[in-house]
């Protein structure tokens, strides 16, 4: 095959997509793999500019990286693409045993045999924003520090609590962490102080806070690829810094049209969500006219699973044969998390994201469903699993509320090759974002 554009490894499935919609939306074919592709499903991708790898290492420890990030790494440096990129959430949260960011950053660096690591984690496109080191992100329509943020500063297992990202990274790895603030990446010397900052061993912070520094970065990264690849690490801010980049040198052709896909009569949502985001879609959406099924994740975790997972997909099938859509959900919101309990056993945060996926599987064989919906980032890595999916493509990107697009499974299982399935991450989407999937509409 062609020497890829990019390539990526996504921490989480819906991080993944993310950047698989970033690259879709400027015209870049994309193809996200949910694990090492077989060479035959490689063949049938060929074609495709950016390659990427849908993970689960922003839920796991460093040592599960080591044995299965890495062998990924490995695959993805044999492509030989462009830009090598390890995809986290444009959040940054992660600690040292679970997600471990500089951790994931040894294993490139390693791979790759590169002296630094660039990191970009500013995205205005997703109203994320790195100033002077510092994390924003912006919520119901006001930009928190991310140590103050009123979501991320609580997350249930990785709660930000350092919004200076180089103390943040330097509790995670060894290596030093060098900052690129906005002062030098807009300044007249930029040239020669990022290229010191890039031949010594370490990792380099580029700040991003709008446009100005965004297209001044992606400039930078795109300077400094090299014929083996260059690994890099960050958002999705990493593609959209890159984008303007590849404009600039006339890399990228006419952006595509989308076609509206139309609206479907009935839609399934599996939700492990706690956020405060979720939690308003589905309040939305059930006023709206989805029924709504309140699932208790300690029983379809317990000794009675099968159980549970069948009085799940009955309780959907009541609404779905009515002509309803339905939403079924593990939590209504930060005040229904059930997540102490949850963590006291051992794997269960997984094994909930699979049986989410189980119970979402027979809706779809049992309904013949032509479209749903995964809410939670980590509940949509563990629970496409479920599907039997191998790979995914952009069918409709959502340009208003980036970071959630609808995609088309492809797989060898007939029930859920060819579904349409959108992943929805805790903080991602508008109110009225399950009515919109439903509709098939961009707004």
């Amino acid at each position: 095959m062609a020497r890829p554009l990019i390539s990526y490894y996504g921490d989480d499935l819906t991080g993944s997509t993310d950047v698989m919609e970033a690259l879709a939306l400027n015209g870049i074919s994309t193809v996200l793999f949910l694990g090492i592709p077989s060479i035959d499903l490689l063949e049938r991708f060929k074609d495709c500019q950016a390659i990427g790898i849908a993970g689960t290492s922003r839920s796991q420890t460093p040592e599960w990286m080591e044995d299965h990030l890495a062998p990924a790494i490995e695959w993805l440096h044999g492509l030989k693409a462009e830009i090598c990129h390890y995809k986290v959430c444009s959040t940054f949260d992660s600690s040292p045993r679970i997600g471990n960011i500089g951790k994931a950053i040894e294993i490139g660096k390693r791979i790759f045999a590169q002296s630094c690591v660039p990191v970009i984690v500013g995205a205005p496109q997703l109203r994320r924003y790195t100033a002077f080191g510092h994390l924003f992100a912006a919520y119901q329509g006001t930009v928190f520090r991310i140590d103050r943020h009123p979501v991320m500063s609580r997350h249930p297992v990785t709660p930000m609590d350092e919004a200076d990202l180089t103390v943040h990274l330097s509790r995670q790895t060894n290596l030093p962490v060098r900052l690129v603030d906005l002062v030098t990446l807009l300044g007249e010397d930029a040239d020669s102080l990022i290229a010191a900052h890039e031949t010594t061993s370490g990792v380099s912070l580029i700040d991003v806070d709008g446009d100005l520094s965004q297209r001044a970065a992606g400039r930078h990264l795109w300077q400094l690829r090299r014929n083996g690849g260059l690994f890099v690490a960050g958002s999705s801010g990493v593609e959209y810094a890159l984008i303007s980049a590849w404009r600039s040198e006339g890399v990228l052709g006419a952006p595509p049209n989308f076609a509206f896909p139309g609206k479907v009569d009935r839609l399934a949502v599996v939700s492990g969500s706690v956020s405060p985001t979720t939690e308003r879609q589905i309040r939305r959406a059930s006023a709206g006219g989805f029924n709504t099924v309140d699932l208790d994740p300690l029983q379809l975790i317990g000794e009675n699973t099968n159980q549970a997972v069948n009085d799940a997909v009955k309780a959907g099938c009541v609404s779905l044969n009515a002509g309803r859509s339905v939403i079924l959900h593990t939590a209504l919101g930060p005040s229904a998390d059930r997540g102490a309990d949850i963590d006291h056993i051992a794997g269960a945060r997984h094994r909930l994201g699979q049986v989410l996926g189980t119970i979402l599987r027979r809706l779809v064989e049992e309904q013949k469903l032509e479209r749903v919906v995964i809410a939670g980032g980590d509940t949509s890595s563990h629970a496409l699993q479920e599907l039997h999916t191998e790979a995914l493509t952009t069918l409709l990107p959502l340009p208003q509320t980036p970071g959630s697009p609808l995609c088309i499974a492809h797989g060898p299982y007939g029930p859920t090759n060819g579904l349409q399935i959108a992943l929805k991450g805790g903080q991602i989407g508008a109110d009225d974002y399950f009515a919109q999937i439903q509709d098939g509409r961009g707004a």
